[in-house]
């Protein structure tokens, strides 16, 4: 549809001078055609402030003798140099939208090998346990390991929040059992507020979270795929960034530098403009230590 309004824009310029009467028609195309690329580079950098790509060409005053209705060269020569400038520029954000979306399907199809791998190894059994024979002979009593401390006892101690928020109550309640280090218990509150609360901002912060009780659990597997379910589902969520920022800490712990390196790299291609200075930061010193090209 694009490539055919600048085609039309450019034969309706260069036609013959009867038509240089409807130079007023031409130049509210000219501006659609402005219009609608200025809607390509939100889509290529959506809220991205600074970063929108006025025209090269402007539109010049009409001189004394366009103005008494007599068409002049350099009209029309400044109508076809805006249009060749929207065409190589939609061209140009059209080129990065493409690439934006060829990384996501890569990403999406590496999780999705690597999620059937991790479920496949969580669904396997446990091998079976070889018989220790006690020390002393089968006639030695053997005292019985004493039992754990209650833990629902530590999870009591931990504070529920009645605000009269259901959503913001789940998360705040989550967050003090991961700050507690009741990791199992604040990774089921946290599903809990993402499954009732999809729409919640908390559900961005729920989430997150719930990666990082997995990777500070020693379980860099389940949390790698708590970290991109986030950006996946919630990619405007405000823990979106942080959540692919962990999940190359996690894929660092799994070794496999490479695919934090690409990661990384999503990350600032996706986040550049509105990540804190900061996060910049930490990235640029995890690229360092996954020794990322």
């Amino acid at each position: 549809m694009t490539r055919f309004l600048l085609g039309a824009a450019i034969a309706v310029t260069l036609s013959s001078p009867a038509l240089a009467q409807r130079d007023a028609p031409v130049e509210a195309r000219v501006d659609k055609l402005e219009s609608e690329m200025r809607a390509v580079q939100r889509k290529v950098f959506p809220g991205g402030a600074g970063m929108m790509v006025e025209p090269q060409i402007a539109p010049t005053a009409p001189t004394s003798v366009e103005a008494a209705g007599v068409p002049a060269s350099g009209a029309i020569t400044d109508l076809t140099a805006r249009v060749t400038s929207l065409e190589q520029q939609l061209a140009s954000m059209t080129g990065q939208i493409e690439q934006n979306e060829y990384r996501v399907r890569q990403l999406e199809q590496q999780f999705a090998d690597y999620r059937r791998a991790t479920d496949a190894k969580l669904a396997a059994p446990p091998p079976a346990a070889t018989p220790v024979q006690p020390v002393g002979g089968p006639d030695v009593t053997v005292p019985e390991a004493p039992e754990p401390a209650d833990k629902s006892a530590a999870t009591a101690s931990v504070t529920k929040p009645s605000t009269g928020d259901a959503a913001e109550d789940g998360y705040l309640y989550g967050y003090r059992l991961w700050e507690a280090k009741r990791y199992g218990e604040a990774v089921t509150a946290l599903k809990k507020v993402v499954a009732d609360h999809p729409k919640s901002r908390r559900a961005s912060y729920a989430q997150n979270l719930i990666g990082r009780a997995y990777l500070d659990d020693g379980k860099p597997s389940l949390a790698s795929i708590a970290f991109y379910d986030n950006y996946k589902k919630f990619p405007d969520g405000e823990r979106a960034p942080d959540s692919l920022y962990y999940l190359g800490s996690a894929l660092v712990k799994l070794d496999k530098a490479p695919d934090a390196c690409k990661v990384y790299g999503e990350l600032t291609d996706v986040y550049g403009a509105t990540i804190s200075a900061k996060m910049k930061a930490d990235v640029a010193k995890a690229r360092i230590a996954a020794k990322c090209k």
